[in-house]
Parts: C-alpha cells; sequence; structure tokens
C-alpha cells in the first residue's frame, strides 16, 4: 500500500523553493514528511521500559496527548530528541528519518528480558504536515480529526489520527490506503509544499531536532528541552539523568537555544564564533532551513554572553552575522 502513495505523491504538484517558503511563512499548507520516521513499541513492558529511558514522564501516556522528550548518552547529551505517543497497542517515537536506525538499535540493545518489541513504523503510516491560519477547521472537516487546543492534544479516527503541535501547526498520521483520498481533500484548499518548507516552519517555531551532526552535543537544557516541555525532574533514572539533574540545578545555565536569520548558507553542526572570542567557537547550529525572502533561518545554541555581545558569525570568525529573532516560549524580547 505504501507503493501505491509514493505513486500518487510523485504525480502531485509540490510548491518548492521560494515559492513553498512563502507559502509556508503567509498561507495555509500541506506537507509529506516522510523525512521523519517512526519507531513502534509494543508489548506489556513497552511503557515502563521507555519511561526509563528519556527525559520525560510517560507514566501517564494516553491516545489524547503526545508527550515531548529526549534520548540521552550517559554523559546527558541528547542522541535524539522525539514525540511519543500512543495508537492502538503501539508507542511511537516520530523523530527525523536521518536518526532512526541508529536510535532504534540502540534502543533495542537495552530491551533484554522486558516484554517489549521495536521495530520500524514507517510503512504504518504516513505522514503528513498542515499548518496556517484555518488549519483546525480544514483537518476537522477533511478528515474528522478534532484535537483539543493545548499543545500536543491528540484526535483519533479508524485510520488516521493528529497531533496538534502548537497553534495552528499539526502532524498527521493516515493509513497508506487512506493516504491519497485525505490529500486530496485537504489539498483543495491547503497549498502541498515540499519538505524544505515545513523544514523552515519548525525552525520558525524555535523547535529543534537532533540530527547526525549533533548527537551526543547538547544537553537537554542547551536545546531549550526544558521551556519546551520534553524534560520532567520529578521522574527516575534514564541514562545521562545525574547530569541533566545537575546541570539544572547548580550553576548558571551557560548557553540556550536561539532563532536567528544569516544571509548565508547554514548547516546542523557550523561553529560559531563572536568578536569577543576570536577564534574559539562560542556555539554551533542546530538546525537551518532555507528562509522565505533568501538566507536561511537557524537555531543556534549559543553561549549566553556571546548572545548578549551582539555580533555573532557563522562558520568562521569573520563570517556572516546573524541577526536574532524572538523565541515567543521564551519571553524573549
Amino acid at each position: 500500500m505504501l507503493s501505491d502513495w509514493n505513486e500518487f505523491l510523485r504525480g502531485q504538484e509540490l510548491a518548492n523553493g521560494e515559492a513553498g517558503l512563502a507559502a509556508a511563512r503567509d498561507s495555509l499548507v500541506l506537507a509529506e514528511l516522510s523525512h521523519w520516521g517512526l519507531i513502534a513499541f509494543t508489548g506489556e513492558d513497552a511503557l515502563d521500559f521507555l519511561h526509563s529511558q528519556v527525559t520525560n514522564d510517560l507514566r501517564g501516556l494516553s491516545t489524547e496527548r503526545a508527550v515531548f522528550a529526549g534520548y540521552c548518552s550517559a554523559k546527558g547529551r541528547m542522541l535524539a530528541n522525539f514525540l511519543v505517543f500512543r495508537r492502538g497497542d503501539d508507542i511511537l517515537l516520530m523523530l527525523p528519518d536521518s536518526v532512526r536506525e541508529a536510535v532504534q538499535k540502540r534502543l533495542a540493545m537495552f530491551i533484554l528480558r522486558a516484554k517489549v518489541k521495536a521495530r520500524d513504523a514507517g510503512a504504518d503510516w504516513v505522514r503528513l504536515g498542515l499548518a496556517g491560519a484555518g488549519a483546525g477547521k480544514l483537518l476537522a472537516e477533511a478528515a474528522g480529526l478534532h484535537p483539543g487546543a493545548d499543545i500536543m492534544a491528540m484526535a483519533h479516527t479508524d485510520t488516521a489520527f493528529a497531533i496538534r503541535l502548537g497553534g495552528e501547526r499539526f502532524d498527521i498520521f493516515v493509513r497508506p490506503d487512506q493516504a491519497p483520498s485525505l490529500w486530496q481533500r485537504l489539498a483543495a484548499r491547503a497549498r502541498p509544499v515540499g519538505q524544505a518548507a515545513w523544514d523552515w516552519l519548525m525552525v520558525d517555531a524555535g523547535v529543534p531536532a537532533i540530527l547526525p551532526a549533533t548527537q551526543d552535543q547538547f544537553v537537554p537544557q542547551m536545546a531549550n528541552m526544558v521551556e519546551l516541555g520534553g524534560v520532567s525532574f520529578q521522574k527516575g533514572c534514564y541514562p545521562g539523568q545525574e547530569i541533566v539533574a545537575r546541570s539544572q540545578y547548580l550553576g548558571t545555565q551557560k548557553r540556550r537555544l536561539y532563532l536567528a536569520h544569516v544571509d548565508a548558507e547554514a548547516r546542523p553542526g557550523d561553529p560559531l564564533y563572536s568578536a569577543a572570542t576570536g577564534d574559539q567557537a562560542v556555539g554551533q547550529v542546530a538546525n537551518a532551513a532555507a528562509a522565505p525572502g533568501g538566507g536561511h533561518d537557524l537555531l543556534a545554541v549559543l553561549r549566553i554572553d556571546a548572545h548578549a555581545s551582539g555580533d555573532v558569525r557563522l562558520g568562521t570568525p569573520g563570517g556572516a552575522t546573524l541577526r536574532f529573532r524572538p523565541l515567543a516560549y521564551m519571553g524573549d524580547a
């Protein structure tokens, strides 16, 4: 069935490049999200196992609400971050497909005697994104899905479900045999765009995604995971928990995630420099996306004092200057 969906999608016209980016900024858009992977965990111990591995508390996980969480190394640095949610007997993790296989294999190593099975669930569900003014109304009318107003609220039908990512932005999951018809109903009012447009929407919202270039680089606090609701300090142990807790309770946080624009091409992992520190890097790019109107918008994990200096450069000490933009969830001015 997934092959039928892929064949259908090849026949669809998607707005790419500047047209897609402008549509994502200004209008209601629909995107296909196969570059986001899915891992499914099943078995009577699945919830307890995952609860013991991730940064957030999963004990109350239900089909009504998703949870944001990270997965850390023993050093407390994130190897992945993802949405966690229930559908039927599965507990699903949604994360960039570029890290899906490695994370699935690593988690599976620790299952041991637990009654848990992990599998690639990418063929089970077609992933779509819907964003822009009127997205919630369109989702209800076209798919019969009515997620609540709160962030991470979920809604289900027999063949589909959706998660509200915040405001008028939704992840949609639909069975492959139902995906073409749902796409057509959504595309009647939302403009289909390429994956790059959705990547820009995620950067613009200030939501980081750990990628191969940034694995094992950031403790959760550096990536604003606490402010995004992805860390619990009341739950039990998980890999790296002591270091994550120590970073929270001892001393002053020295790095955090910022949103910026640069009139140059940026990539995850690119180093950042400040005039005050010369050739010593003060941070790195976590995520980057081509921006409407040119240049790139990026999420930068950066020393707080370097941000305060007002002069941060991309790639080299003399590189393009970052122009910072506010993140509403951080209370930035």
